[in-house]
């Protein structure tokens, strides 16, 4: 990182003449530096005035290096502190990174490694304000409430959001079916500099492919039967904006040639037209396919895949992110109630359990639509397990236990007597307890007294 006269540096070291050396060292490198002879003094210079980094001796008459650290660090965690010391050893070592140092340096100094080290720490912070400036920027643009999710893998993918969508690269969102994608685009175009143009959003699954180059690219009146007048194509509607081309991977082979060209050169043609018009335009495209293997299989232009495969956004399943499950179901119990005027206050227990137990092969999309119909059938001002889509209970009612292994013994028990179906389970009960009769009350449900009398029986 290129040193700046505005980066500022404090160097805290009793040693007067190796202070000295490094101040004149550190300002020749074209920081702003300043002196401090102890860390009592440290700590109140950290606090009057705004440090980008602070390079510390560990030991010093009235504070120590690690007992400043561990203040400035409390008072402001963001600055980088370099701990340095003539006293190389593991324990001190560990003890000024557990207290937050970003490095520790020993004496002599290197100055080349010094050096390196400051930029590398400057850099680091750099780095972390501009995401959270990223970050920021998204929350302003984009409402937050519609992408929801905390768990490791949508905070990743948000940050990557953050990342691209400022630049003009071509993005490939994949995900299953459900997922999300098209939020994404959203976000994606919402943070981008087209943000004041429009969004236009074309499902190529959705239509035939005449339909869909039409739709793409437009037509001149009369190019096909019921073109009685011209049309602007959805390429032209985004121009200064952002095209979103979802189901990519639906589209047939000559559509794929036709949009190469568009996507390479930022070209189209009317259909019935020789004449050749510009657009500029952003591209995100999604798709619920593994377009790699598409090419692989010959079904994919592989130099379009290429040309789409620019900046990859993967869009995690819901199972995956199961973390972010309880946060969905409220977020659409809420809209939902909202929207036909009930009062819902949350999910019981056991209803919650099976939201959380369910796979979600219909990702996000299949829990709204089972949080809809929860809603509808409500009574009360709680959602329970009666109203949840049957495939969600039984995906998490308990399996039957295997012949032999627990509960009834293996054998056409339905066509016994019941008396004999209640013998066997009892005996079984008793051989799984090893003859604990306490145990086996358990695990028949009932208690030790009634035990012993169908025992004594």
């Amino acid at each position: 990182m290129p040193a700046k006269a505005k980066t500022t540096v404090l160097v805290v070291d009793d040693d007067q003449s190796h202070r000295t050396i490094l101040l004149a060292l550190i300002n020749g490198w074209g920081y702003a530096a300043a002196g401090a002879d102890d860390g009592a003094k440290a700590v109140t210079l950290a606090r009057e005035k705004p440090f980008d980094l602070i390079l510390m001796d560990v030991r010093m008459a009235v504070m120590g290096g690690i007992e400043a650290l561990k203040a400035i660090k409390a008072y402001n965690p963001a600055i980088p502190v370099l701990i340095m010391t003539a006293y190389s050893n593991v324990e001190s070592a560990v003890e000024a990174i557990k207290a937050g140092a970003y490095d520790y340096l020993t004496k002599p100094l290197d100055f080349d490694v010094l050096r390196l080290t400051m930029e590398r720490a400057l850099e680091h912070v750099s780095l972390k304000a501009e995401n959270r400036e990223l970050r920021e920027r998204l929350v302003c643009a984009f409402d937050p409430r519609s992408i929801i999710g905390n768990s490791p893998a949508m905070r990743r993918l948000m940050d990557m959001v953050a990342m691209v969508a400022p630049s003009e690269a071509t993005v490939l969102v994949t995900g299953e079916s459900g997922t999300g994608k098209e939020l994404i685009a959203r976000a994606i175009h919402a943070n981008s500099p087209r943000r004041g143009g429009p969004l236009v959003t074309v499902n190529c699954a959705a239509l035939s492919e005449t339909l869909l180059e039409s739709e793409l690219f437009g037509h001149e009146k009369g190019a096909f039967s019921g073109a009685d007048k011209r049309r602007e194509g959805r390429f032209m509607q985004a121009d200064k904006g952002t095209i979103f081309l979802d189901e990519i991977g639906e589209t047939s082979a000559a559509m794929q040639a036709k949009l190469l060209r568009a996507i390479q050169e930022r070209e189209i043609q009317r259909v019935g037209s020789d004449r050749t018009l510009r657009v500029d335009v952003r591209i995100v495209a999604a798709t619920n396919r593994d377009l790699k293997a598409e090419v692989a299989a010959g079904r994919f232009r592989e130099d379009l895949y290429y040309r789409l495969n620019v900046m990859a956004l993967a869009v995690p399943p819901l199972r995956e992110r199961g973390e972010d499950v309880p946060l969905l179901a409220m977020h659409f119990l809420h809209r939902f109630a909202e929207a036909n005027r009930k009062v819902a206050k949350g999910f019981t227990p056991l209803a919650m359990d099976m939201l959380l137990k369910h796979q979600w092969p219909g990702n996000v999309r299949e829990l709204e639509n089972a949080v809809e119909r929860a809603v509808v059938l409500m009574p009360g001002d709680f959602v329970t397990e009666r109203e949840l889509p049957l495939g969600v209970v039984q995906a998490s009612a308990p399996q039957e236990p295997e012949p032999g292994q627990g509960g009834l013994p293996a054998g056409p028990t339905a066509i016994q007597p019941l008396e004999a179906v209640e013998r066997e389970a009892i005996l079984a009960a008793l051989e799984v307890t090893g003859g604990n009769k306490t145990e086996a009350a358990k695990q028949l449900g009932i208690t030790r007294k009634t035990l012993l009398a169908k025992l004594q029986r």
